[in-house]
């Protein structure tokens, strides 16, 4: 019996204690909010509000009662604000504030963010407005100037490059070869009377180098007489490929037809030591003008045109010196074998050696500048 109201005193107290645990818990606290407040010496310092815990309580039975039922709510302080600063520490200072540095108003404790400048102008970039403003390259108002000069059009001209250093190489092959036939050739060149006589026979024996000479005399010519009206704009270096062959070919039908001419007509005549004296002369002054023509060829097609047209003159006044000593050499290498006038030499030099070259030319000058 005891044991059973010991047990029933101990299940009410189990009960109140549990209502006990959980209405004890306490509610988050809950952080003020800062406010300022003011000093008695004008400074504002932000302080904290402390705000007290409520204080729970219960009845007699156990029930909690709440704090705002046990105790009226006290009125609302008003919201304490802070003086507004003198109207001349509102605007910082902008002198201080180019230097970097903003001066602390004496209402004002507050620190207050550095104003740092968004772009510094460096000595290069005073540089480059001084070079903008003094050269007239990078001005926006530079004066304009139109230019007068031509268009001159592009003309490759490499391949002249390579039949230079073709005729260089042939000439300099032919010399080292046969040097010996070099050195008799100036020789009869220099000495008419030893010539005829003793190194005639020489020259004839040796056929090859006189044949190789021959045809250098007639490229040297042909690029020559190409230069020359290149030069004078009688004809475009497009048209190469067909002026050079063919001024070649023109050179050597001249001067085989020549060469068949004298023969036939020595034959015709029986003249034929004359004809063959003639021949010799006529073929010894032509192998040592393809020769020297060799420099001014260099000089025609490489220089500038205030360089190369008095060196152009040098070999027309060059070329007729040995034409005219050809014929003072055959005149009297003719005089020999005939008794005649020096009219009728005259006569004959007008008509098969002026009279042919002279309508070549204007053939030729007709055909490529169209009659003008």
């Amino acid at each position: 019996m005891r044991r059973w109201l010991l047990f029933l005193f101990i299940i009410p107290c189990l009960r109140l204690a549990a209502q006990t645990d959980s209405s004890a818990k306490p509610a988050p606290a809950v952080q003020p909010a800062p406010v300022k407040v003011n000093t008695a010496s004008g400074d504002t310092a932000v302080k904290p509000v402390k705000k007290k815990v409520p204080v729970i309580k219960r009845d007699s039975t156990g029930a909690i009662i709440s704090a705002s039922a046990a105790k009226p709510a006290a009125p609302a302080a008003p919201p304490v604000t802070a003086p507004a600063p003198p109207a001349s520490a509102a605007l910082p200072d902008t002198g201080a504030m180019r230097r970097g540095t903003v001066a602390a108003s004496p209402a004002d404790s507050t620190p207050q963010q550095v104003a740092v400048p968004l772009h510094q102008e460096t000595a290069y970039d005073q540089y480059l407005k001084k070079l903008q403003t003094t050269n007239i390259f990078f001005r926006s108002d530079k004066p304009t100037r139109l230019d007068v000069n031509k268009i001159r059009n592009y003309e490759d001209l490499d391949w002249l490059v390579y039949v230079m250093a073709g005729v260089v190489l042939l000439l300099g092959i032919i010399r080292l070869s046969y040097l010996k036939y070099f050195t008799d050739m100036f020789r009869a060149f220099m000495n008419p009377t030893l010539s005829q006589r003793q190194l005639k026979d020489q020259l004839s024996q040796s056929p090859f180098p006189n044949f190789l000479l021959n045809v250098f005399f007639v490229i040297s010519l042909a690029l020559y007489l190409y230069l020359l009206m290149y030069r004078q704009q009688y004809i475009q270096g497009t048209t190469a490929w067909m002026a050079i062959p063919g001024l070649i070919l023109l050179v050597a039908v001249v001067y085989g037809v020549k060469y068949v001419m004298l023969r036939f007509c020595g034959w015709l005549f029986g003249s034929v030591e004359l004809a063959d004296a003639y021949i010799f002369v006529l073929y010894l002054i032509n192998k040592v003008l393809g020769i020297l023509l060799v420099p001014f060829l260099v000089i025609l097609a490489f220089c500038g045109p205030k360089l190369a047209k008095p060196f152009m003159y040098m070999s027309v006044a060059f070329i007729v010196l040995l034409v005219a000593y050809r014929y003072i050499r055959s005149y009297s290498v003719v005089k020999q074998y005939l008794s005649f006038s020096r009219l009728h030499f005259f006569l004959y030099l007008c008509a098969f050696e002026v009279a042919p070259v002279l309508i070549i030319t204007k053939v030729l000058l007709v055909a490529l500048t169209g009659g003008l």
